[in-house]
């Protein structure tokens, strides 16, 4: 396929203001699309996008978000935390923000966007789940991999509800991938380098997953090329669950 892959395509990004969802914005601009980037705040950059202050655990703010851009055909859910901790450490209320953040948020964009797609009988849902989730387990990750869990669910749910109807619902599971929020958690530990050397030392390829390389493949989800896929989840981990 020639010219750009998303040409005509209005797509709505959730967690665009930095790592993977930024990433994803910023090729499918690249791409031809016409995106709404959204999030609950921005550092600058992504020029030629329409941001959008969003908090998308707010089901009437998310609603209104829906009405204002009825002509979204493809929805990108890239919201989420990364809550620490085994079962026995891990605060109720830490579980209950990582089911809401991670996968509540999804159903409610994905219950305001979904009846336009239907009308038109055209659209594309990618949801960024984790292969920590049903594909494998971490320690210290019980909610985060429930969650993740949770979202595959889901997506093969909707998949299979609305497959007849023109609209495809799919998941990508990344590995570990270099993103603001991990330098975060790194700088938590009180040592940097000495976290960032034990997440490399985990990944058979000797190296972390960039933004750019789960960037990429939103875009073959986001376009025609993929017209036959729905219900798929793309591991993206460099080996990680092998």
């Amino acid at each position: 396929m020639s010219g750009p892959r998303l040409k005509d395509k209005t797509c709505f990004v959730t967690g665009a203001g930095q790592g993977i969802g930024r990433a994803i914005s910023e090729r499918f601009l690249a791409e031809g699309a016409v995106v709404i980037a959204a999030d609950v705040r921005f550092d600058g950059g992504l020029a030629g996008a329409r941001r959008v202050t969003l908090d998308v655990t707010d089901e009437a703010a998310v609603a209104t978000a829906a009405r204002a851009y009825p002509a979204v055909s493809v929805l990108v859910n890239c919201v989420g935390v990364v809550v620490q901790g085994a079962l026995l450490d891990c605060d109720p209320a830490e579980f209950d923000r990582s089911m809401n953040l991670n996968v509540r948020s999804m159903m409610l964009t994905m219950r305001a966007f979904l009846p336009a797609m239907l009308a038109r009988r055209q659209g594309s849902i990618i949801n960024i789940a984790s292969v920590v989730s049903s594909v494998m387990a971490a320690p210290d990750r019980c909610a985060y991999g429930t969650s993740k869990a949770a979202v595959l669910g889901l997506t093969m749910s909707v998949a299979r509800d609305y497959i007849a109807q023109g609209v495809r619902c799919n998941a990508i599971s990344p590995g570990t991938v270099e993103t603001p929020s991990l330098h975060d958690r790194w700088a938590t530990t009180g040592d940097i380098e000495a976290a960032r050397a034990a997440f490399v030392a985990r990944q058979p390829m000797g190296r972390l997953g960039q933004t750019d390389e789960i960037a990429a493949t939103a875009v073959l989800l986001a376009s025609d090329e993929a017209t036959f896929m729905t219900g798929a989840n793309l591991v993206i981990d460099g080996g990680m669950s092998l």
